[in-house]
């Protein structure tokens, strides 16, 4: 089994107002957060900060210094209130500029000069020693500088740079799980649920509530990455519901 420290982790950072605000519902960090656990790695951190570069620096600075990977989302557009790019650079203590390599794919779609103007040349805008993350829907791409990823926020455009960057990944052993379904109130479970999870320290147990009907019931969800602790975790839960009284 993998160690603490050789656990691959990572932390995403949600930028915009629009998240804040309600306006836009992230959608990007589950689709992150799903890919990340098939590739093993630990999603340790979700923090969503507003379109201000101090905000966007701690949370990426703070972020980058613990975690594997760091993955942005949000504010590499044509406006104004794009500034993720400048945050980045702010970050890390290196320069921007027009990147050569992504005004020619920006050209790629817009071959009228006079359509590649003052504000979609911004998005060329690239910190000084990143590669460029390809971006096959409108050219505009992402970028990697160091262990920090930053894809757009429009989700269709997310998932495809989020498919140039997974295979580049470093992997982990995949989270296995089991769901149990208790057939019991999360209550009544708390105190015996507790001793398993005591009993079984190399697992994680969640407890998830829900309504079915007009009756409470609870989905128990074990977590492990070695296939014997799980077994032996899920076994443990079933006996331990099997002793509850029913009414």
């Amino acid at each position: 089994m993998l160690t603490e420290t050789d656990t691959v982790t990572a932390a995403i950072v949600v930028i915009g107002d629009e998240v804040l605000s309600g306006r836009t519902r992230d959608t990007n960090s589950g689709h992150i957060a799903e890919t990340l656990t098939r590739l093993g790695v630990d999603l340790r951190e979700i923090r969503v900060v507003p379109d201000e570069q101090a905000a966007i620096v701690e949370a990426v600075n703070a972020l980058r210094a613990r975690a594997t990977y760091v993955f942005t989302t949000g504010g590499i557009g044509p406006t104004h209130d794009d500034i993720t790019a400048d945050a980045i650079a702010a970050a890390f203590g290196v320069g921007i500029d027009h990147d050569p390599r992504a005004v020619a794919m920006l050209r790629e779609r817009f071959s009228d000069p006079a359509d590649l103007n003052e504000g979609r040349l911004r998005m060329a805008r690239i910190p000084f020693g990143a590669e460029l993350i390809a971006n096959p829907i409108s050219k505009a791409p992402g970028f990697r500088l160091e262990n920090v990823i930053v894809m757009a926020g429009v989700p269709a455009i997310m998932r495809a740079m989020l498919d140039q960057v997974a295979p580049t990944l470093k992997t982990g052993e995949p989270i296995l799980s089991e769901t149990v379904r208790a057939d019991a109130k999360e209550g009544d479970i708390a105190t015996p649920l507790a001793a398993v999870q005591r009993a079984h320290p190399e697992v994680s147990i969640g407890s998830y509530p829900f309504i079915e009907g007009n009756r409470f019931n609870t989905n128990l969800v074990i977590r492990s990455r070695d296939p014997a602790a799980l077994a032996a975790a899920k076994a443990a839960v079933a006996e331990m519901l099997s002793g509850l009284p029913r009414s």
